[in-house]
């Protein structure tokens, strides 16, 4: 049977289209850009907690934005050839 090289086949198929959309989004602006802009956002969401009241999600949304800035950071090292 040739099932495993068809569910390769099909699990490349979805890495390549999933690169495809990830070279778009970072096509559109720098990896600095785009951590200048994280830290905006972050930086809003966490002066609005004084409004809306302190999330009980807080720390999960702190450990997303460090993984964000942190994949920012890989590209630009990829985009530098390092």
């Amino acid at each position: 049977m040739h099932t495993e090289t068809y569910a390769n086949e099909a699990a490349n198929l979805k890495l390549i289209a999933y690169g495809r959309e990830v070279n778009a989004l970072l096509s559109s602006s720098s990896a600095e850009s785009w951590n200048r802009e994280l830290w905006t956002m972050f930086s809003g969401f966490i002066l609005a907690q004084n409004e809306t009241g302190r999330s009980s999600n807080l720390c999960n949304t702190y450990f997303s934005f460090k993984e964000l800035l942190e994949f920012f950071e890989k590209v630009e090292r990829i985009r530098r050839g390092e």
